[in-house]
């Protein structure tokens, strides 16, 4: 038996798999080796890395710096607890590298291992800054459907896409969702204000219905990610800031795919002229070459924090907050992203992968194409005035990545839309060939 067939062997009887069902792990790629913005896999065809991992290998694939930070780290001190009473280099470097390019405000960061404990340190900040004014009844969250904010139960909870709640009801209670702002299909209630207003204003009307009292954060991706890749319009988060401000609810923005460089600038809302109160972070900070997230908060936050008495302390930990290894990854991974201007490119390559995409329009199929920055995605419909979707028993978004991988793209496919993200430090013509491996399959699909 080849070493491929035992790994795939070994795979099938011991791993349990990410969103695990054997229906969609009956041919599973065994990546064995990624450059820049390219992977193999065990048979030595090389694939586009067109979600960059999962948005998060932004530098590329085979960055010797990176592993080169790690070795020199781990031989001088691989981990310490963070715990307070103790600290590390990489942790305070990172930490004050965070407070000179994240927005103005925030100049305090506590780390994670990821995005889903990022959301839950958001949810557990916001409900100890309420408690600590004295508003103990602030414990709601509003958020959005079509947003993803992590799959533990909280994170779950917060995360507007009904699939990942099924199997593990009941969700944790006080957790609210708005529509998504979604401008190829959003249907303004009231037309006298803008499709962006208007989408806005749904926040204000959910903490009515709620009671001001209650509500202590909303939570919002700049761009809504792994639910379609979902600019809003122009002018919504600049009403959602102003909502947030006259309830007095704390604005969390989920920047774990759009932070450091994704959307063309180092955090997304910079786009829409706004701050948030809280930032969560991971994926990119480190391009996925170890995990690490965090959280952010302003100084109005942090002064709470600070002040709190002993008894009503910030209890919130864990093992793995500032990891030492991680946070010498991420300090040398922002260094390249500084160093070659990445975040400049992500912006130009970006315009110029929308641009190509859009080209796609003439298909037939085609109902929208969309992106920010670095991310796009292609929405197939079955009627283009209607923009109906096709049926489900079609299996249309299946047959895309079938017919995308086989050519040479690997990416995702939600429903019918397709995601396109890949490394910053891909090259035009790489942009160009994925380009054309998503207009051959669904010219081969539809």
């Amino acid at each position: 038996m080849s070493l491929e067939l035992d790994l795939l062997q070994a795979d099938r009887a011991h791993l349990l798999h990410p969103l695990h069902h054997p229906s969609a792990h009956q041919a599973p790629k065994l990546w064995v080796s990624g450059h820049g913005a390219m992977l193999t896999d065990s048979t030595g065809k090389a694939y586009i890395d067109g979600l960059s991992g999962l948005w998060n290998v932004v530098v590329g694939h085979g960055r010797e710096e990176l592993a080169q930070a790690a070795y020199d780290q781990m031989r001088q001190l691989a981990y310490a607890s963070a715990y307070i009473g103790s600290t590390n280099e990489p942790a305070v470097r990172l930490a004050s590298k965070l407070a000179e390019l994240c927005y103005p405000s925030i100049n305090s960061f506590f780390f994670t291992s990821g995005g889903g404990e990022s959301t839950e340190s958001s949810i557990k900040t916001a409900r100890f800054y309420w408690k600590a004014l004295g508003k103990p009844d602030k414990v709601k969250f509003i958020s959005r459907m079509k947003g993803y904010h992590g799959v533990t139960l909280a994170a779950m909870s917060a995360t507007g896409l009904p699939a990942y709640w099924t199997m593990f009801e009941p969700r944790v209670p006080g957790f609210v969702h708005i529509e998504s702002p979604y401008p190829y299909r959003f249907v303004n209630p009231t037309p006298e204000v803008s499709d962006g207003v208007a989408a806005a204003n749904l926040l204000e009307a959910a903490i009515l219905r709620e009671g001001p009292e209650t509500v202590a954060g909303f939570i919002a991706e700049p761009v809504q990610g792994a639910g379609g890749v979902i600019p809003p319009q122009d002018d919504y988060f600049a009403r959602i800031r102003a909502i947030c401000d006259q309830y007095e609810v704390l604005f969390i923005a989920d920047e774990v795919i759009t932070g450091f460089g994704r959307t063309g600038r180092w955090f997304g809302l910079e786009r829409y002229g706004v701050e948030p109160d809280i930032v969560q972070f991971a994926k990119a900070i480190t391009s996925g070459y170890v995990p690490l997230g965090g959280i952010g908060v302003n100084d109005t936050i942090r002064n709470v924090i600070e002040t709190a008495s002993g008894e009503q302390r910030w209890m919130h930990a864990f093992t793995y907050s500032g990891h030492p290894t991680s946070c010498a990854v991420a300090l040398a991974n922002l260094a390249i992203i500084e160093g070659e201007g990445l975040v400049q490119r992500a912006d130009e390559l970006g315009a110029y992968m929308n641009q190509a995409l859009h080209a796609l329009e003439a298909l037939p199929s085609v109902g929208n194409v969309r992106g920010l920055g670095l991310m796009a995605a292609v929405e197939l419909v079955a009627d283009k005035a209607s923009k109906a979707p096709f049926p489900a028993a079609a299996n249309v978004g299946g047959r895309l990545l079938n017919e995308m991988t086989s050519r040479g793209l690997y990416t995702r496919v939600l429903g019918e839309t397709i995601f396109l993200a890949p490394p910053f430090v891909s090259s035009a013509e790489t942009i160009d060939r994925a380009v054309q491996i998503i207009g051959e399959a669904i010219a081969a699909v539809s």
